[in-house]
Parts: C-alpha cells; sequence; structure tokens
C-alpha cells in the first residue's frame, strides 16, 4: 500500500476514534437511573451575565447511587445554579439548603427506561452516521490519489481497508450502545 493511502487510512481511523469518544460521551450523558456528575456535563450557568459550565462554578459529587450534591465556590451562585438543573429538562428536583444543592435522583420508572433506551440507540446511530461519513471522506481522498499516480489496484486495497475499519468502529458504537442499554433497563 502506498504512503499516500496509508495516509489517508489512518487519518480516517484517527477520526473514527474521535467519533467513537464523541459518541461514548452522548451516550454517558444519558441517565441510567444511577446519579452521575456527567449529567450535569451540559448545564449552563449565568455567572456575572456569561453562561459558564457548571463544573468551572463549583464542586459535582455523589456521595451515593441516588445523590448528587453540588457546591458551588460562590455562595451568590446556589440560586442560579438550581435555576439552571431546573431548566435543564433532567427530570430531577434541586433542593438548595443554603450551602450545597442536593439532587436526588429518583429511580426510572419502565416507560422513562424505555424512552432513554430509544435516545440512547439514537446517539449511537448519530455515531454510526458519523464514522460513515469519515469512511466517504476518505474513499473520496483515495479516489483523487489516481491524479497523483497511484494504481488502480492500490486504490482498491486502500478502500477495503476504510471497510474494514469501518465494520470495526460500527461494531464498537454498538458495544458501547448494548452497554448503555443494559445499564439503563437493570434496575
Amino acid at each position: 500500500m502506498s504512503e499516500l493511502i496509508k495516509k489517508q487510512v489512518n487519518d480516517a481511523k484517527a477520526n473514527m476514534d474521535k467519533a467513537i469518544e464523541h459518541a461514548d460521551s452522548e451516550l454517558n450523558k444519558i441517565r441510567a437511573g444511577k446519579a452521575n456528575p456527567s449529567m450535569l456535563d451540559d448545564i449552563m450557568v449565568d455567572y456575572y451575565g456569561s453562561p459558564t459550565p457548571l463544573s468551572q462554578v463549583g464542586s459535582v459529587n455523589t456521595p451515593d447511587a441516588r445523590t448528587i450534591i453540588v457546591q458551588p465556590w460562590e455562595k451568590t451562585l446556589l440560586v442560579a445554579i438550581e435555576k439552571a438543573i431546573k431548566e435543564s429538562n433532567l427530570g430531577v428536583n434541586p433542593q438548595n439548603d443554603g450551602v450545597i444543592i442536593r439532587i436526588n435522583v429518583p429511580p426510572l420508572t419502565e416507560e422513562r427506561r424505555r424512552d432513554l433506551v430509544k435516545k440512547a440507540k439514537g446517539e449511537a446511530e448519530t455515531g454510526k452516521i458519523a464514522i460513515r461519513n469519515i469512511r466517504k471522506d476518505a474513499n473520496e481522498k483515495i479516489k483523487k490519489l489516481k491524479t497523483e499516480g497511484v494504481s488502480e489496484d492500490e486504490i482498491k486495497v486502500g478502500e477495503a481497508e476504510v471497510q474494514k475499519l469501518t465494520d470495526a468502529y460500527i461494531i464498537k458504537v454498538d458495544q458501547l450502545s448494548d452497554a448503555k442499554e443494559k445499564d439503563i433497563m437493570t434496575v
């Protein structure tokens, strides 16, 4: 395989690794009935007029499987953090005791679990689409190498290599999705 094709295959592999990382982080944000600090990753708090990630204005801990505690670094932010959590549509009710915000994560109903599984499958599908798009881009770049003197046979070998990568990464996304589904459905 020529160096030009190897470079395209390696670039595709690096991009697919990023797609897997992204899919994994998105799946981790989906609530599975257990308290997890990453549930609050997307929450933005109004910090003196500018939206700031919750993790940058306080510490987020889970003392047990059903509780998340947010301890702001400035007491004046308690109300803003509480408001941001309520508006985040997580289905939790934060309790402000004047020092910390305690979030009790309620156990999931069967219906809510099924909705979360659908959401997880949607995220997994988004990851698969990203991987297929990377394959498409890599194959187009490999085909363009014909103008640089790469033979038809080498191009076919390169495309086959990209397809092998794609298949392997789609299996990885399926494994992440299956693990998340099992996690959500476990009572």
